[in-house]
């Protein structure tokens, strides 16, 4: 339930893309594009459990809750009285100072303060643990980010506060923190170059293995860093490569029905439709084809395929979003490890 309900916000959050990103005063809520996004997000509000917390994958919901004001004008009135509950703090975690996972809400309270409330509060603990990891980086330490789902619950915050408050040393921090994640965790670093696709952690480098979650994760991450990067930045190039390098492999392993294998490259691994790589592959390719980083005429299928998985066979028609990974789900074999902790993201409404 709760990997489905997140996994909600991964739909919610490709539609909006979908829609070329359009404010409210375009895009009527009787599109019948916005439509899945109220479907899936009613049921995971009056269903999911755990909704108060300060989780990343509350944190998940929420950023896509408020993707869904933005592009159909209507607010359930979700996200401000979450965060108010949680007075904008992080969760905290005294044995990892700076996970990833524990930043993650820092996104939804910066959409909060940047397109609806912008008050100062709503920042304020999202910036003094930001402040701390940049200071750490610069005294050398680098490994914080080493799963690649860490990339979308940190990354963007470092860049979206570094543009915001004007501080490079937190872009450059966020760099910093990703060339270790790319190029030297578990020695080699976790993307590799000759498949375009992310290991999980350092214990996958060298095997065949890349999940599909991790790497939607990380095709999002690059979609929204891009998104808030200045034109002009020196390592904007080597995203954009990345980004697209992703994208070309992802479009050659897209399934016939439109959904992504768990194991991108292993069609007998946990085999059948999953939604959660699907979702975040669909709504970061998207992104990709509206603002022209990737050639439309090439991307449109894949994307349309994804976009129909979504809504014609993994959303019923109570608002359960099926066919998403579990968090710690069962391996095929004991030799391998286990599948990571994170899932899709954006939903709903506010």
């Amino acid at each position: 339930m709760r990997v489905a309900a997140t996994l909600v916000a991964s739909l919610t959050l490709s539609t909006t893309v979908l829609v070329g990103q359009a404010s409210a005063d375009t895009v009527p809520a009787a599109c019948p594009v916005v439509a899945p996004m109220y479907t899936a997000a009613d049921y995971w509000l009056a269903h999911g459990t755990d909704l108060a917390s300060a989780s990343w994958r509350n944190a998940v919901f929420h950023v896509g809750n408020l993707a869904m004001v933005l592009t159909s004008g209507q607010s359930n009135h979700k996200t401000l009285p979450w965060a108010q509950a949680l007075k904008y703090q992080l969760d905290t975690d005294p044995a990892n100072e700076f996970n990833p996972a524990n930043e993650a809400a820092g996104e939804a309270y910066l959409d909060l303060y940047t397109y609806f409330h912008p008050d100062p509060p709503i920042l304020a603990a999202l910036r003094q643990r930001v402040a701390d990891e940049v200071a750490s980086v610069q005294q050398g330490h680098v490994k914080y980010w080493n799963t690649v789902d860490a990339l979308n619950q940190a990354w963007p915050q470092f860049v979206r506060l570094g543009v915001l408050d004007n501080k490079p040393e937190n872009i450059q921090a966020a760099q910093e923190l990703f060339h270790y994640t790319e190029k030297r965790a578990g020695g080699f670093g976790l993307f590799n170059e000759l498949t375009g696709l992310w290991y999980h952690d350092a214990s996958q480098v060298g095997s065949l293995q890349f999940w599909s979650r991790g790497n939607g994760e990380a095709l999002a991450a690059l979609a929204t860093v891009l998104q808030w990067l200045p034109k002009d930045d020196p390592n904007r190039p080597e995203y954009v490569r990345v980004f697209q390098k992703m994208a070309n492999t992802l479009r050659l392993v897209q399934r016939s029905d439109g959904f992504w294998n768990v194991d991108l490259l292993n069609p007998f691994d946990h085999p059948g439709p999953e939604s959660s790589g699907t979702a975040f592959f669909t709504y970061a390719l998207g992104w990709g084809v509206n603002n022209g980083i990737l050639d439309a005429k090439k991307f449109t299928p894949t994307v349309t395929k994804g976009w129909n998985a979504l809504t014609t066979k993994a959303l019923q028609p109570s608002g359960l979003f099926g066919y998403a990974q579990a968090t710690r789900p069962a391996r095929a074999a004991r030799s391998r490890s286990r599948r990571p902790t994170r899932l899709p993201t954006r939903s709903g409404r506010t």
